[in-house]
């Protein structure tokens, strides 16, 4: 099996090169084609010897993505991708224009093995973790779709990102890097539903990303309904995992909340998430849920959730609500890929 040559950090990079008998300035070449001028074959690195190529085409696989759908929204210019990896498997990409800026919402697996009620993705379980170059491979083909910048990336697709966790630590890396796109670290978000182990282990890197804990309910028993994962670390666990990030990297924790109608929606528990948040003094935002056919959840009405922002404001917490992207376009994550699948099994 061919070396993903896509997956090499340039030190990786520059170490298979010397096995070339090639200068080390040549990595750093052969890098920022494929991580800054966003090259799509070998082809095209025009101040590399086409014998150097062919060999590099003969030792590496080249990992590109294959764009089966787009959807744009009507509502708010969101556009979601459905892009078709080397082996066959689909994953989902969206890109969401902000007056700051392009922000690309990222898959890290293909499906998802956690569980959680509210989420499409995890209804076929898991298939597989993405390499590094196929979660770096998303934000390059937006960009060439779209010919612009992306300045943000939230790793909150499909899967749960922790759980791919060596992948997701090298494209982090990779992103930020000065001779890749360069992507500011403090513009790099990653979703975890709770992967307690995980969460501690990436507090020690030190990386100055933005970590976002889905949390959705206050309590142990209602967590445990919405939340599998919730079986397994409990959430005096999670705010001593949440303390010691912030206490690493001095980077403040942000708590995803999705507010379910008649699930998790009271005054009462916006109250006890305000309890949570504080000490940390963690950023809370909250997510009109996006409703699953397969799933019987409805989000919160406008009311509910105005209110519930309120009763946190109050208590001095730092709150948002998350505008409703493309809501008209199967917004939820996994929602386009499983369309897709089942439109195939007919």
């Amino acid at each position: 099996m061919l070396k993903d040559i896509k997956s090499l950090t340039l030190e990786e990079l520059k170490e298979e090169i010397k096995g070339f008998g090639e200068k080390e300035f040549r990595a750093t070449q052969l890098y920022e084609w494929m991580h800054k001028k966003l090259a799509v074959s070998y082809e095209e690195m025009t101040n590399l010897s086409k014998a150097f190529r062919e060999k590099l085409g003969q030792e590496y696989s080249f990992a590109t993505l294959r764009m089966v759908r787009e959807q744009i929204s009507q509502q708010d210019g969101t556009r979601k991708y459905l892009f078709q990896l080397s082996d066959g498997n689909l994953i989902e990409t969206v890109l969401m224009k902000y007056h700051h800026g392009n922000s690309v919402c990222i898959s890290s697996q293909v499906g998802c093995r956690m569980g959680c009620r509210f989420c499409a993705s995890t209804l076929d379980g898991l298939e597989r973790s993405l390499t590094a170059s196929e979660m770096l491979e998303q934000i390059y083909e937006v960009t060439r779709h779209i010919g612009e910048r992306i300045s943000n990336v939230v790793v909150m697709g499909m899967g749960e990102p922790l759980d791919n966790y060596d992948n997701l630590l090298k494209f982090l890396r990779m992103v930020s890097d000065e001779h890749g796109l360069h992507i500011s670290q403090r513009n790099l978000t990653v979703s975890t539903c709770g992967l307690v182990p995980g969460m501690r282990k990436l507090a020690d890197e030190k990386l100055q990303i933005t970590l976002a804990l889905s949390l959705h309910a206050v309590t142990d028993e209602k967590r445990r309904e919405i939340m599998p994962i919730a079986n397994r670390y409990s959430i005096a666990e999670l705010m001593d995992a949440c303390a010691y990030y912030f206490e690493q990297t001095g980077r403040r924790i942000t708590f995803e909340y999705s507010l379910i109608g008649g699930v998790n929606d009271s005054e009462e528990e916006a109250e006890a998430l305000a309890g949570l948040a504080a000490p940390l003094h963690a950023h809370v935002n909250l997510i009109p849920v996006n409703p699953v056919k397969e799933r019987n959840y409805q989000a919160s009405g406008r009311a509910s959730v105005e209110n519930f922002k309120n009763r946190l404001e109050k208590r001095q917490i730092n709150v948002t609500i998350r505008r409703e992207m493309g809501r008209d376009i199967d917004g939820a994550c996994g929602q386009l890929r499983r369309k897709k699948l089942k439109a195939e099994q007919y």
